[in-house]
């Protein structure tokens, strides 16, 4: 079994409230969560209305199955409308047997 975690941080970049930027990134966790089935949190930078980081967790059965998961859903922020992709850390964890 692998975990895949990852954080990813994000520019809201029309965002001029923290109401407006809470739409943004709630949408995106709503979205990532029914797609992929994957457990996303706002993790960081809850206060500041233009910048957020947001972490996911997964589980897999192989690390190259984790590892397309995580990329697609890198490339679906990537994409997202309403905001830029600014940095991505992902971890695997491998549980041993």
């Amino acid at each position: 079994m692998v975990v895949g975690i990852s954080v990813f941080e994000l520019h809201v970049h029309e965002a001029r409230s923290l109401k407006e930027k809470r739409s943004v990134v709630k949408s995106l966790i709503e979205r990532l969560t029914a797609r992929h089935r994957v457990c996303v949190m706002e993790s960081d930078f809850q206060d500041l209305h233009q910048r957020s980081e947001i972490t996911l967790a997964l589980l897999g059965h192989t690390q190259p199955e984790v590892d397309r998961v995580l990329d697609r859903i890198r490339h679906e922020i990537e994409e997202h409308g309403g905001c830029y992709l600014t940095h991505w850390q992902p971890q695997l964890l491998e549980a041993e047997r």
